[in-house]
C-alpha cells in the first residue's frame, strides 16, 4: 500500500478505503470487511443513512484480532444524516459513536449541505449547517471525533464554512471521476488545506464500459476499475470504492503497483463534461 495522506489535523489517512453503501446484511458486511483486511485496506467509510454502523463496528471488533490488528490500525469515517442537521446534530453524532462502538470515530462528516424535510432553497439550511459544524467542533475538542469534515459541499458552501468555523474541515468528500473533474472544488480545497476525497469513482459502474477507459485498461493490462481508481490516486486523491464481492475488493486494491502514463492521464481527464451520477448539491442554498 502507498503512503497515507496527512490531514490538516496531522492525522494520517489511507489513500484507499472500502465504501460500505448498501452493505447492510451482517454476513455480507463481515465477508466484505474480512476480504478488505486481507487485501490491505485499513480504512472503512460508513454513514448514518447507510444503516450499517453497528454491523461495521461489530465486524471490525471480531475481525481485527483475527488479522493481528487493533482499533488504532484502522481509519473509520462516518457521516451525520441530513435528518439530524442543525439542532439534532449532537444526538445524531452520538448515535453514530454508539452504533460503531469503537471508542472514537477517526473522521466524521456532515453528509449533505441541506436538511431533510426542507426545500433546497429554504433559508434555514445555512443556519442548520453552521449549528451542525459547531456540534462537530465540540465533539472534536472532546477527542470523540479525531477529524471533522463535510461531504457534497459546493465551492460556495466551502467558502461559507471557512468564514465561520473555529476548526477548519479536514476533508471534503464528493463525487469525482474522469467525467467530473471538479476543478474549482479541488482549487478551493487546496487553497484552504482541505483534503479532497473521491466517491463514485466508477460513475456508478457506467464508466467501466466507456471506450476510452476500456482502451487505456487494455493497453496497461488492467481492469477498467483499477484504471479509474488509479487515475484518482495518481493525483493524490483518496478513493473509497464500494463492493460486497471479495474478488472485486481485492482487484480494487491493486492500485499501487502500476502507473498510468501522462498521455493516459490526459486522455481520461479529457472526458470531463460535468457529468454527475449522484445527487446534485449545487441547488442547496
Amino acid at each position: 500500500m502507498s503512503s497515507p495522506v496527512l490531514l490538516n489535523t496531522g492525522l494520517p489517512m489511507p489513500l484507499l478505503g472500502l465504501g460500505t453503501y448498501k452493505l447492510v446484511v451482517p454476513e455480507e458486511v463481515n465477508r466484505a470487511v474480512d476480504a478488505a483486511l486481507v487485501a490491505g485496506y485499513r480504512a472503512f467509510d460508513s454513514a448514518a443513512v447507510y444503516r450499517n454502523e453497528a454491523e461495521l463496528g461489530r465486524a471490525l471488533k471480531e475481525l481485527l484480532p483475527k488479522h493481528g490488528l487493533t482499533r488504532e490500525d484502522v481509519f473509520i469515517t462516518s457521516k451525520l444524516g441530513s435528518k439530524d442537521q442543525g439542532e439534532k446534530a449532537m444526538e445524531g453524532a452520538l448515535h453514530s459513536l454508539s452504533q460503531l462502538d469503537l471508542g472514537y470515530i477517526d473522521l466524521y462528516l456532515i453528509h449533505w449541505p441541506g436538511t431533510q424535510g426542507l426545500d433546497v432553497t429554504d433559508q434555514h439550511n445555512p443556519g442548520n449547517r453552521a449549528q451542525s459544524w459547531a456540534t462537530l467542533e465540540e465533539l472534536h475538542a472532546q477527542g470523540k471525533l479525531k477529524a471533522i469534515g463535510v461531504s457534497n459541499y459546493t465551492p460556495a458552501h466551502m467558502r461559507e464554512l471557512m468564514q465561520s468555523c473555529k476548526v477548519p474541515p479536514a476533508l471534503l468528500q464528493v463525487e469525482f471521476h474522469p467525467k467530473l473533474c471538479q476543478t474549482e472544488l479541488r482549487k478551493v480545497c487546496k487553497e484552504y488545506g482541505v483534503c479532497f476525497q473521491a466517491y463514485s469513482s466508477l460513475g456508478k459502474g457506467e464508466l467501466l464500459t466507456d471506450p476510452v477507459v476500456l482502451e487505456v485498461a487494455k493497453n496497461c493490462d488492467r481492469t477498467p476499475g483499477q484504471v479509474l481508481l488509479r487515475w484518482a490516486v495518481q493525483q493524490g486523491v483518496p478513493v473509497i470504492p464500494k463492493s460486497s464481492n471479495p474478488d472485486r475488493i481485492q482487484d480494487n486494491a491493486r492500485l499501487f503497483d502500476f502507473t498510468l502514463s501522462d498521455a493516459d492521464m490526459d486522455r481520461l481527464s479529457a472526458l470531463d463534461c460535468g457529468r454527475k451520477y449522484c445527487r446534485d448539491a449545487s441547488l442547496v442554498v
